[in-house]
């Protein structure tokens, strides 16, 4: 669907890839034709199961077994790459074709220092075994780490995220590839350090004049890194063109619908709607002959699905979509229910801290004899009331978890009390307090390493009542009380004899909401619940969270890298650096005008909602 490219570093022409599912032969993806110049950036959004990382594996030669190129021809720096034998094809990851994956820490191994995954990769793409320790420290010098020479004796786990992402670009780049592919590199960072890794790769592919490749579900950062952009749905390039195009003037059904589910920074807030149902596995595919977003259009005719469109703008904006979904109403933004208004506050909130601190205590020197104290939370008063949902934002390691562990009876704080339904954890009595932290649950981050593989979701959303040692229900009053939380969080009734390994993404995070609601607690602590989501999923999550707080009065605690979804929660936000509240108010007033200049870095860093927008201001450095 691309329009040709002069001097295209990568060109796919119409590429099928198939796998046989019961002897059926089902195409991955699907007449893809794409092209990626020197120097441009080409940003793949799509949800879960689009088939961005398969783009990926199918570029660099990984594809899972079974899976067969059945046609069209791709072609890297004029070589084709399907024709080639494979171990010239090998030959070129890490050289001419270079990765930065999701995951820095896991990407890089714990029991070697930076210095020795240098010195494999350096060696891999054949630089001699003089030189590589000079070039090593030349890289991470480029990426602007301090002291490098220190930095290449240290540990992964010795280096914040950003700094371990930021080691992996250094990597990339050392062999002056032609192709980079950076799969989803910013996903759960914060907001400061993701501009500065995607400033530091920028930085980088200019200075290379290399192509890349970057797969991403943020559409923001897409509209501001990406010169072009290709939007995959189940297999299919459904939309293609420059960045600021496609993703300030969408085309189809499927590009507004992600578009629409991301909460907005300014301007009125709404209800985000929901796209229904869930993209097509691999199995459905094969009696999809047309378009495979049809199930989910609500404007898809009876021809969609038997016919599959391509049409094109003048300006090279392609879209794979009749001419009447393209301009049939997705949904009606003007009679979306405004968001609730902030709850009246009760007389006596769920959960207080008066003047609490936390400071963890360490000891360094052969003898332990010098003692060195770190302030995790420095004195910090806080009240929430029932119903009212609170943001805490700020950098990685400003102090936020720590504050949710306060409240949540894991750390004690060295002064200043705790309390939870009036009782204090910190002075009240052994079991008045057991009982006062069962009124507090959290929803973890990641649900996939949350949940028990091993239980089934009856089990699992019933989970909370053994923690407090309920053993009165029987296995009949169990499963009414799995039924009834099921209902209350959206999964399907068939869900509940289902194992986590049968459920999609944003399923498990249902499980995880389900869960903690199991012991009808007063307050809820989500520690980024909505991290990694794709957009579509995170639309459904934040919409269920509302729902729940104006059916059961729920407080929540949220903390979050994403100022948007904070906006759009939560009544009450505060803001956190190196273990202080720099500002707290109204999130609407803090966000509005912010007075710190620490919250203003914070909401520059947040890339604006329309392409064209310069971004980041050349100042966030310093602020930050």
């Amino acid at each position: 669907m691309a329009t040709q490219t002069t001097e295209a570093v990568l060109q796919l022409d119409g590429v099928t890839l198939t796998v046989k599912l019961g002897g059926v032969p089902v195409a991955a993806l699907r007449d893809l034709t794409l092209s990626i110049g020197r120097g441009r950036v080409l940003g793949v959004v799509g949800e879960s199961g689009a088939g961005k990382s398969m783009l990926a594996r199918l570029i660099s030669g990984l594809l899972p077994g079974g899976f067969t190129v059945t046609g069209g021809s791709m072609h890297f720096a004029g070589q084709d790459m399907l024709a080639m034998p494979q171990a010239k094809r090998r030959a070129l990851l890490g050289r001419k074709i270079a990765f930065i994956p999701q995951e820095p820490l896991t990407a890089l191994n714990p029991l070697w220092t930076i210095a020795d995954t240098f010195n494999e990769h350096l060696a891999r793409v054949g630089v001699p075994s003089d030189e590589r320790w000079e070039t090593a420290r030349k890289a991470l010098e480029s990426v602007q780490l301090p002291v490098p020479a220190d930095m290449l004796k240290r540990y992964p786990h010795q280096l914040s995220g950003g700094q371990c992402q930021r080691v992996l670009i250094a990597m990339a780049f050392a062999s002056n590839p032609a192709l980079l592919i950076a799969d989803e590199p910013t996903t759960a960072l914060d907001v400061i350090t993701q501009t500065r890794v995607m400033r530091m790769l920028a930085e980088q592919q200019r200075v290379h004049s290399t192509a890349v490749l970057l797969i991403t579900h943020d559409l923001r950062l897409a509209a501001h890194v990406c010169d072009d952009v290709a939007v995959m749905y189940a297999g299919d390039l459904v939309e293609y063109g420059p960045a600021r195009d496609v993703l300030d003037e969408p085309r189809h059904p499927y590009t507004r619908a992600l578009k629409y589910a991301t909460p907005d920074l300014t301007g009125p807030r709404r209800r985000l709607p929901v796209l229904g149902q869930q993209m097509p596995g691999l199995s459905a595919l094969a009696g999809i002959a047309g378009c495979r977003f049809a199930p989910r259009c609500p404007s898809a005719g009876s021809a969609c699905a038997a016919v599959l469109h391509d049409r094109v703008a003048p300006n090279g904006h392609r879209v794979a979509c009749s001419e009447a979904c393209e301009h049939a109403p997705l949904v009606d933004n003007s009679q979306a229910p405004l968001l609730p208004p902030t709850p009246v506050m009760g007389v006596q909130p769920v959960a207080e801290l008066r003047e609490a601190s936390l400071t963890y205590t360490s000891r360094s020197g052969v003898f332990g004899q010098r003692k060195i104290s770190f302030d995790a939370v420095k004195p910090l008063s806080l009240q929430i009331f029932p119903g009212e949902f609170v943001g805490i934002v700020g950098e990685s390691g400003s102090g936020k978890t720590s504050v949710a562990r306060l409240l949540m009876g894991i750390e004690q704080p060295t002064d200043g009390r705790v309390m939870i339904g009036g009782e204090d954890l910190t002075r009240g009595n052994a079991e008045r307090v057991r009982r006062a932290r069962e009124q507090v649950q959290i929803i973890f981050q990641d649900p996939q390493s949350a949940l028990n593989p091993r239980r089934s979701v009856e089990r699992l959303l019933t989970q909370a009542l053994e923690a407090a040692g309920v053993a009165s229900l029987d296995a009949k009053q169990r499963l009414a009380r799995a039924q009834s939380v099921q209902r209350d969080v959206g999964l399907p009734a068939d869900t509940l004899t289902r194992f986590p390994t049968q459920l999609s993404g944003g399923q498990k995070q249902r499980v995880n909401i389900g869960r903690a609601l199991c012991a009808s607690p007063q307050l809820i602590v989500a520690d980024e619940i909505v991290s990694g989501l794709d957009v579509s999923v995170q639309a459904q999550i934040l919409n269920l969270l509302l729902e729940l707080r104006r059916e059961r009065q729920i407080a929540l605690l949220l903390i979050s890298h994403d100022l948007s979804v904070v906006r759009y929660l939560c009544s009450r936000v505060l803001v956190m650096r190196r273990g202080e509240v720099v500002e707290q108010g109204l999130t609407e007033e803090v966000f509005a005008a912010p007075r710190h200049p620490y919250t203003r870095a914070l909401i520059d860093a947040v890339p604006s909602d329309h392409a064209g927008t310069l971004w980041p201001p050349a100042e966030l450095e310093d602020a930050a």
